[in-house]
């Protein structure tokens, strides 16, 4: 046995290796590029400690945030078919899928759920960015159909938070269909009598924002998300001006009258709440009093009381 190598050695090696640290410890902030860590991250709703950046956050995460002791329960969405234009740039559509579902373990860039928020029921449809953008493709406008058909069938308000690119570009004029499908889908539920909130999350884009997520009756917003349609190099290219700082943020369409209030993750759960007590309050705003009988005879007075000397025409 050589001592050097069986005992020398090892010991040595143990000295100079670097410990074994997980690569997902920590996490880099998008906006100020501090380093959080993950699990403070986590607790905080994935908002930046430092700068108070709202950086995206799980679907999963944000039902279990709304919801009611975080209790909810997903439906089963439509099948859609997985490549209806056999699609193919640099490579195929199906390939792209299977890459992001496998990434996501979702089936699509949406998840509905239905439960109870502030003790209301309530149907929940959000979208996830790390699905290929979080474009809307035919699964994605059959899934807000069958949130609004559930909402409808409920009776419930129908609460969507987009996170999305715009149009899913491999699924072509399929995909621009869904805007239409979409819009009319909201209508239902509108027609129902029932709320329609949208909470807009960084980034919401492209034909998105051009169909169900600009129709909320009571549009919200996150700090500092992204809203428009066009990018802004596209829209100042088109129009030969340089746009003002902060164009197509949260607080900037608040500013001119696009949406209806800024809220922090944190006040998310809260706001909804008072909102959703307030819209299903089908009850009388104010302390009901009974109407006189109407056949009661009201008394005519005399002509030479203060009252008929009042109510006499004038000479």
């Amino acid at each position: 046995m050589n001592w050097l190598t069986n005992f020398v050695r090892p010991k040595l090696r143990a000295l100079v290796r670097k410990p074994d640290i997980p690569d997902n410890l920590w996490e880099k902030c998008t906006s100020c590029e501090q380093m959080i860590f993950r699990r403070e991250l986590e607790a905080n709703q994935y908002v930046c400690q430092h700068c108070g950046f709202h950086m995206r956050l799980a679907p999963k995460a944000r039902l279990a945030a709304l919801f009611d002791d975080g209790a909810y329960q997903l439906i089963d969405l439509p099948k859609a078919p997985l490549d209806p234009l056999k699609f193919r740039d640099s490579r195929r559509y199906t390939e792209r899928l299977k890459e992001a579902q496998a990434r996501t373990k979702e089936n699509d860039a949406v998840l509905v759920a239905h439960g109870k928020i502030g003790e209301i029921g309530v149907v929940v449809a959000v979208f996830d960015f790390a699905f290929m953008g979080g474009s809307m493709g035919v699964a994605v406008g059959e899934a807000l159909i069958a949130a609004a058909r559930l909402a409808t069938l409920q009776r419930a308000p129908f609460v969507v938070l987009p996170a999305s690119g715009g149009a899913r570009m491999q699924e072509g004029v399929l995909s621009l269909m869904q805007m239409a499908r979409t819009t009319i889908a909201i209508n239902e539920v509108k027609e129902a009598g029932l709320p329609y909130i949208v909470v807009l999350t960084n980034p919401t884009t492209g034909g998105v924002t051009a169909s169900f997520a600009m129709l909320g009756d009571i549009a919200m917003a996150e700090p500092g998300a992204l809203i428009g349609f066009a990018g802004s190099r596209v829209i100042e290219k088109t129009i030969g001006e340089k746009l003002p700082e902060g164009f197509q943020r949260a607080e900037h369409l608040l500013e001119h009258g696009m949406i209806d209030m800024v809220v922090h993750r944190h006040a998310l759960r809260g706001r909804l709440v008072t909102i959703l007590r307030l819209l299903t309050n089908r009850g009388p705003v104010a302390e009901v009093v009974a109407l006189a009988p109407p056949d009661l005879e009201i008394p005519t007075p005399a002509p030479n009381s203060p009252e008929g000397k009042e109510h006499a025409p004038e000479e």
